[in-house]
């Protein structure tokens, strides 16, 4: 089954995406959606045919079937790719516990600094940079110290043990984005140690944003 990803460099739930379909060795064609430019072309009819919510990623099939939500497309994913790794473990409670970890970072904390909203900011609210960066970098660190307790009982190499998991697809974009609002990640050891333990692996290093087509 041969896939297009529609999505920007720098979206987190693009980011992840990414990741899901390298670990799983899944070919697909990536068609940037650039959510800036122009007004940002998230909010263009043709897209919005695919997405009605304008945001990224969307991901087709060559049947024409269209998934959106990351949680959605990499779930999907890793169904329909059985081979290792395996991004869920086998059991209902584990599943629960690396689902609540993954959830954790996209309900409670990638939200409140996406672009649409430090746009908001900016815009409605007349919030400076400086103001729009204290906002996401206290939304990050407030996220991460519940974050850095919860792997104190599960973390091997990994967020859950020494096998990759859909957890550890949700933390490095958002230890990507902590970086680039400047969190102290030395209070996070933890998560910074897991986030340079899933950089060593090839899967990762090609989603990297820097990494895409459309990167600037």
């Amino acid at each position: 089954m041969r896939f297009k990803l529609y999505g920007y460099w720098r979206s987190s739930a693009t980011y992840r995406v990414r990741i899901a379909l390298n670990l799983k060795q899944v070919p697909y064609h990536y068609v940037p959606v650039h959510l800036v430019k122009d007004g940002g072309g998230q909010h263009l009819a043709e897209y919005q045919t695919l997405n009605p919510a304008g945001l990224v990623p969307t991901l087709v099939d060559n049947s024409g079937n269209v998934l959106n939500q990351s949680s959605a497309i990499i779930e999907y994913l890793d169904e329909l790719y059985p081979q290792a790794p395996m991004l869920l473990p086998p059991t209902s409670l584990e599943k629960a516990k690396v689902r609540t970890l993954a959830q954790d970072i996209a309900c409670d904390i990638q939200p409140l600094a996406n672009l649409r909203v430090m746009q908001y900011l900016n815009s409605a609210l007349d919030c400076s940079d400086v103001q729009q960066k204290a906002w996401s970098k206290h939304w990050i660190e407030t996220g991460f110290t519940g974050i850095e307790k919860r792997l104190k009982e599960s973390a091997g190499d990994y967020c859950f043990g020494n096998d990759v998991s859909m957890a550890d697809l949700y933390l490095v974009p958002q230890v990507y984005n902590a970086l680039r609002f400047s969190v102290n990640m030395d209070n996070y050891s933890l998560l910074h140690k897991i986030y340079l333990n899933c950089n060593r692996l090839s899967a990762f290093v090609a989603a990297k944003p820097e990494n895409q087509p459309d990167a600037e």
